[in-house]
């Protein structure tokens, strides 16, 4: 018998550690020549590692959420003929990374005693008590300094301490669930954080009507319906995107604040913010300076297709100068979206909706949108955001000029 030690490659470019989301084998278990054993995660990719050889699993490193060092042991396994020496590369798949759910009842506190005279309580539970018909002065308090808890009447009401029964079919509920936050969850948690961290974030919100540009999308939808993509709002806003960004540079960027160097990006890479099961992914639309409306359409139908089924390729989520972000039908009134660090702008389109307004005197009935956007302050000023954003206005408000220049 020999000992087979399979390391933790390097399945990201250079990386120093990665993140083990799931285990598919445990200590004990036989195991197959490029059979998975561990799915792994960097960056934004979720890489499957299969084992180079067959052999007993004797040895398992690092639990789920666990990050490990580049080359460190993941699995020792136990073979007919083998040494430790280190394995060939390993065979990758992409898959989307699932958090587990661990469900746990609720603990309960050891019961204290209810100070005597006037009983500790809430306001709101004092209601409820009142309601229940339960006198707080006979229930044990099990919270801070003896104070009764809505977990206390509770137990009163299980306990034989009832004097009004509660409402027929209602019944209170019960336990917690811990959902650890692992793999793409956790990334997309820390990313968050350090934007709003490190990006003193302002919004901007506008008003657009795009009546005559979705009066334009419907006449070429119903003109190339057999023949071509189904266009949506996202490729009209990001052509007006290209057409206003050159003048003003400073937004599209990304923002090196530890070097304190901006970098004006010329061609535009737009990220589309695209929600997946497992949580929010921006996949990449390059050179969209170069892109009809069709083929800007298909490139995000591609993108988000990738994402949704975890097969996106690395290069498709990295290096975008500008990110949309559009949650379609439910986007609501306004949002303030959060900047992709390390860009210095994001765009958020509000959902469609038709209201009255007033053109010439006249009282109209117009399809409107608000269009909200959020800006780094360190690097694009209030005037600079506003001057953009009544740019991209007049355009998506007279679509032809999407076509001029």
């Amino acid at each position: 018998m020999g000992r087979y030690v399979f390391k933790l490659p390097d399945v990201g470019e250079g990386i120093a550690e990665a993140e083990v989301v799931a285990w598919h084998v445990a200590v004990g278990d036989q195991v197959a020549e490029d059979q998975p054993l561990a799915d792994v995660m960097t960056d934004k990719a979720t890489v499957e590692l299969t084992s180079p050889v067959a052999g007993r699993v004797i040895e398992r490193n690092g639990a789920e959420g666990d990050l490990l060092a580049i080359g460190s042991d993941l699995v020792v396994l136990e073979t007919e003929a083998g040494a430790a020496a280190a394995p060939p590369a390993p065979k990758a798949e992409p898959k989307p990374a699932q958090p587990e759910a661990v469900v746990k009842a609720a603990p309960e506190p050891p019961p204290r005693p209810a100070t005597s005279g006037h009983a500790l309580a809430a306001p709101a539970v004092r209601e409820r008590a009142r309601a229940l018909g339960l006198d707080l002065a006979g229930i044990a308090g099990t919270g801070p300094e003896g104070r009764v808890t809505h977990a206390d009447l509770d137990a009163a009401l299980t306990g034989g301490r009832i004097l009004a029964a509660p409402s027929a079919g209602l019944a209170p509920r019960e336990g917690v669930d811990e959902v650890k936050v692992i793999g793409l969850r956790r990334r997309i948690a820390e990313k968050m954080q350090e934007a709003k961290r490190r990006i003193p974030h302002f919004t901007y919100v506008e008003e657009v009507d795009v009546t005559e540009l979705e009066e334009l999308r419907a006449h070429l939808n119903r003109a190339h319906a057999e023949a071509r993509a189904k266009l949506s709002l996202l490729p009209f806003l990001m052509r007006a995107l290209v057409q206003a960004l050159p003048a003003w540079p400073q937004i599209n960027a990304t923002f090196d604040d530890e070097a304190g160097v901006v970098h004006r990006h010329r061609p535009v890479h737009i990220g589309i913010a695209t929600q997946t099961r497992d949580g929010l992914i921006v996949p990449v639309v390059r050179h969209a300076e170069t892109l009809d409306l069709w083929s800007a359409a298909a490139e995000v139908a591609r993108l988000a297709a990738a994402a949704r089924e975890g097969k996106a390729a690395r290069e498709d989520l990295s290096g975008s100068t500008i990110t949309i972000t559009s949650l379609g039908a439910l986007g609501g009134v306004a949002t303030t979206p959060v900047i992709n660090h390390p860009e210095v702008a994001i765009l958020g389109p509000n959902r469609i909706v038709e209201r009255p307004v007033v053109r010439a005197g006249q009282v109209v009935v117009r399809k409107m949108m608000n269009l909200s956007a959020s800006f780094d302050h360190r690097v694009v000023d209030g005037y600079d955001a506003a001057e953009f954003i009544q740019a991209v206005k007049a355009m998506l408000e007279h679509p032809a000029t999407l076509f001029v220049g």
